[in-house]
């Protein structure tokens, strides 16, 4: 039982739920809708997505395993009550597994391209193994890169299953809002690419909160993270350049939403995520301690989950 437990922390399995979650509401808010107000057959009809999605979930599970595969000694120091490498699973099954999952989520991802035609798609898949492994063996202990790679990572997540469905690629060319009978309606590729944005930019400023956190074991280890480089208040005034960035698209959309007779999504991202996100920046540069910091972190993961929330609004307003 303590096994089966140890393997489920391993693989962050609520974390995964979220990705999951991610690419469901991405694809049932966003996706779906287009067949209804265009006509269009979709590619990734439930069965395919299902497959879309497990296949993101196993290559997200494989890169969870090899990044406490190689962080074991950093963990003992940070978290040393959460190491199950060594303790509760050895590193064989660890890379065992690793390697099941990899392959698993490859074979799904070119199932679904032989299904469409296009044997381009798993590149996708590829990309994202070879840079959770990068991640883990070198860039995580790097000055910014590994911060970016998880961020691309994340955003990548979100765009996935529009790169699976064929029938968004003339959206490319729309703009911002597209006119479909008598109503007007958000480009969906629009509205995927904001949330692939967002996602970027708030997994970035997480990324180095949890740096900051981690500061002690990073620095023992030898690691070369942002806070160790420039210290801790230089790097959350780094976090908070990168929640400006962030606010100020989330604020024009938001007035430009409400412009457009979208006035209750334009309202939801000013409450639930441009107001938080403020606040939540003035919360972060207020101490400097590891406490605060796990703390910022965990509040931040709250709003990303207001921005999945986002889509959910955006479907409700077009039906």
């Amino acid at each position: 039982m303590r096994k089966i437990a140890g393997f489920f922390q391993l693989i962050r399995w609520r974390n995964l739920l979220m990705v999951l979650l991610t690419q469901w509401v991405v694809w049932i808010c966003v996706i779906s809708p287009v067949k209804h107000w265009s006509g269009i057959l979709l590619f990734l009809d439930a069965f395919r997505f299902s497959l879309l999605a497990g296949s993101t979930v196993l290559i997200a599970a494989a890169g969870y395993i090899i990044n406490d595969y190689f962080d074991v000694k950093i963990d003992i120091i940070n978290r040393p009550q959460k190491v199950i490498i060594d303790k509760v699973i050895g590193r064989r099954q660890a890379i065992l597994w690793h390697s099941a999952f990899n392959i698993a989520g490859m074979l799904l991802a070119v199932y679904l391209a032989w299904q469409q035609g296009n044997y381009v798609l798993p590149a996708v898949q590829l990309i994202s193994i070879l840079l959770l492994w990068l991640y883990s063996t070198t860039y995580k202990r790097m000055f910014v890169s590994g911060n970016i790679i998880v961020a691309l990572l994340a955003a990548l997540t979100v765009l996935v299953p529009a790169i699976y469905e064929p029938a968004l690629y003339p959206y490319l060319r729309a703009d911002y809002f597209v006119t479909t009978g008598n109503r007007i309606l958000v480009n969906p590729l629009w509205v995927i690419g904001a949330y692939a944005y967002f996602a970027f930019m708030l997994t970035w400023m997480r990324e180095i909160v949890k740096d900051m956190e981690d500061f002690k074991g990073d620095a023992e280890q030898g690691c070369v993270t942002m806070p160790i480089k420039i210290g801790l208040r230089r790097s959350a005034h780094m976090v908070i350049l990168l929640g400006t960035m962030t606010i100020l698209p989330l604020a024009v959309a938001s007035i430009r939403l409400c412009i457009g007779n979208w006035l209750i999504l334009g309202i939801y991202i000013a409450a639930a995520l441009v107001i938080p996100l403020i606040m939540w920046l003035i919360f972060l540069d207020k101490k400097t301690d590891i406490q605060h910091y796990g703390k910022a972190s965990r509040l931040l993961k709250i709003i990303m989950l207001s921005g999945i929330i986002t889509l959910l609004v955006y479907y409700g307003m077009q039906c």
